[in-house]
């Protein structure tokens, strides 16, 4: 089958080396000096002290490319819509496209039981995504893996090989067994799972309130989950973006406190949003904060302490030019 990923950083990078030396039909969109090396070198991957290398298809410009099967994006989530021109070349009619990004998708609300179709405004402004690609091209998929790119044309992993995918509609299609096959083929972990938000969530609900909180204090998880006065601003925020899942018909597994413990336990750890802004590079807020509050005022559930917290962390944004 034919892939593309677009956005071949770490995660992008680690998916398409290891597709790619599993006998698909593999391209990747870049740019810059990780694109250069690619074309030189290959795109390298550095996984249990191993150094794998593959040679792909490499460029800057999707039209190139041509329609694929599967255009599975890596990038965050705000960087979707200002690029839906350079995308549109890989699109035919059948063409499946994957969103492997963080945060509540552009098409939360496509076949969501109980519920009529509605845009999500932060991650889908002025329906510029939805009116490209419509809900029903999209499949969902929930990344895990942690890689890094130390370097041009190398990709780093961390920890994590799990990539799960499912159908907003909850069906269990064809075009889903296809990819999830492809990715076990290559090593990976890839369930499709018929309640997909669910899965979303799992990652969403502490992304949810530790990522804005670490960008407003510059702490790391240890401290957020453990510090009792920022451990109960987390755990508020935690709290209402529940309702406003279960208000959606998302069932959770472990109860909140459980998942603060979880969090502590990972450590010293920067959140990726802390990240961006100590490199000066666009917060990840909408996908992880302001489309949840969004959701609360799409299913008329009160989300206070997420709406304080969401005016503080774009405040700080804006102010170092992250927003």
């Amino acid at each position: 089958m034919k892939i593309c990923i677009f956005g071949a950083g770490a995660i992008g990078g680690y998916l398409a080396v290891r597709l790619a030396n599993a006998g698909q039909e593999v391209s990747v969109v870049a740019r810059g000096p990780h694109l250069a090396a690619i074309r030189e070198h290959g795109l390298k991957l550095r996984i249990g002290g191993e150094e794998e290398v593959a040679r792909l298809r490499a460029t800057d410009d999707a039209a190139e490319l041509g329609p694929q099967d599967y255009v599975i994006v890596t990038l965050k989530a705000h960087s979707l819509p200002p690029i839906v021109d350079k995308l549109k070349p890989l699109f035919g009619p059948e063409t499946c496209l994957v969103t492997g990004m963080n945060g509540v998708p552009y098409w939360y609300f496509h076949g969501l039981p109980g519920h009529e179709w509605r845009r999500v405004e932060a991650v889908d402004p002025g329906g510029v995504v939805s009116a490209a690609f419509p809900p029903e091209q999209a499949l969902g998929c929930v990344v895990y893996p942690a890689c890094e790119a130390p370097e041009p044309g190398v990709i780093e992993h961390v920890d994590g090989d799990r990539f799960t995918l499912g159908e907003p509609d909850g069906s269990k299609s064809p075009r889903a067994e296809a990819l999830s096959k492809a990715l076990i083929a290559a090593g990976f972990k890839a369930p499709v799972r018929p309640r997909i938000r669910d899965e979303i969530w799992v990652k969403l609900w502490g992304n949810l309130a530790f990522n804005p909180l670490s960008a407003l204090t510059c702490q790391t998880l240890d401290v957020l989950a453990t510090e009792p006065g920022l451990r109960g601003v987390a755990r508020a925020m935690m709290v209402e973006g529940r309702q406003v899942a279960e208000s959606l018909g998302v069932k959770f597994a472990i109860d909140v406190d459980k998942r603060i413990e979880g969090a502590a336990g990972v450590g010293k750890h920067k959140t990726s949003m802390l990240q961006d802004l100590e490199r000066g590079r666009p917060m990840e807020i909408d996908a992880l904060v302001t489309a949840v509050a969004e959701l609360g005022r799409a299913a008329d559930v009160p989300t206070p302490a997420i709406d304080m917290v969401l005016a503080l962390v774009q405040a700080r944004a804006r102010a170092a030019g992250c927003y």
